[in-house]
């Protein structure tokens, strides 16, 4: 039986900011490996490289040094097309939950089916509408942003993320913005998702409170990651 490559497999990576005399080392010799399904947690303190690594592992800027494979795709060297094919294959999740104001929840998960071009628009309303209804929002699918609380705005974040079925979800921070209660909903919401989708996630998060839903803790520390042994699976 052939074994499923990883979702991330990292080996050495370096990464600067700055050129010449201004260069700065920001990350240095990361190795990770992330399977899929699974939940891993990143902690450490802010400015710790944290958001930096999660920048790269989505593609959203070049890496430098080092390999980053994600779904088996060399990110080092990519070219810009080939880091927007990848990002197809990613949700995002971040904090500010980054809705667009003049959109209702349902049309602002729809926008992430836009770039899926197999998918009709019917057939992307529907899913769309599907996924809110398993986020519990069935009955805000025509609100705007501006008519929902902090943590339906986080929901139709999620439903988002997911919408298109990506590999890898990565979430910036996504509870620091709710109370403790709602932002337990909000990962174990994500988690359960994730799980039917056989979906990884890698979380950075300061919230103590939230740690026992991960797989598996890493912590970063100056650039510098330590990983953790997996606690389930």
């Amino acid at each position: 039986m052939m074994l499923k490559p990883f979702v991330v497999n990292i080996k050495n990576l370096n990464h600067y900011f700055g050129q010449q005399s201004l260069k700065t080392q920001i990350l240095f010799d990361i190795n990770l490996k992330i399977k899929y399904g699974e939940v891993v947690i990143m902690t450490g303190p802010s400015g710790s490289g944290k958001t930096t690594l999660l920048s790269l592992i989505g593609g959203l800027r070049s890496s430098q040094e080092g390999s980053l494979k994600v779904l088996n795709q060399e990110l080092h060297g990519a070219s810009n097309d080939q880091l927007v094919q990848i990002r197809r294959h990613i949700g995002y999740i971040f904090q500010a939950h980054n809705l667009l104001e003049f959109l209702t929840a349902r049309q602002n998960v729809q926008v992430a089916l836009e770039i899926h071009k197999e998918i009709s628009p019917q057939d992307a309303r529907f899913k769309s509408e599907a996924i809110l209804q398993d986020v519990k929002l069935h009955n805000r699918v025509n609100y705007y942003p501006h008519d929902l609380s902090g943590g339906q705005k986080q929901r139709v974040a999620i439903a988002r993320a997911l919408v298109s079925h990506p590999k890898l979800v990565l979430a910036d921070e996504p509870t620091a913005a709710l109370d403790s209660k709602t932002g337990r909903e909000i990962v174990e919401l994500m988690q359960r998702l994730a799980k039917q989708q056989e979906c990884a996630i890698l979380m950075v998060t300061h919230d103590n409170r939230i740690l026992d839903i991960a797989d598996r803790i890493i912590h970063m520390e100056d650039g510098r990651l330590f990983t953790g042994e997996m606690t389930s699976l």
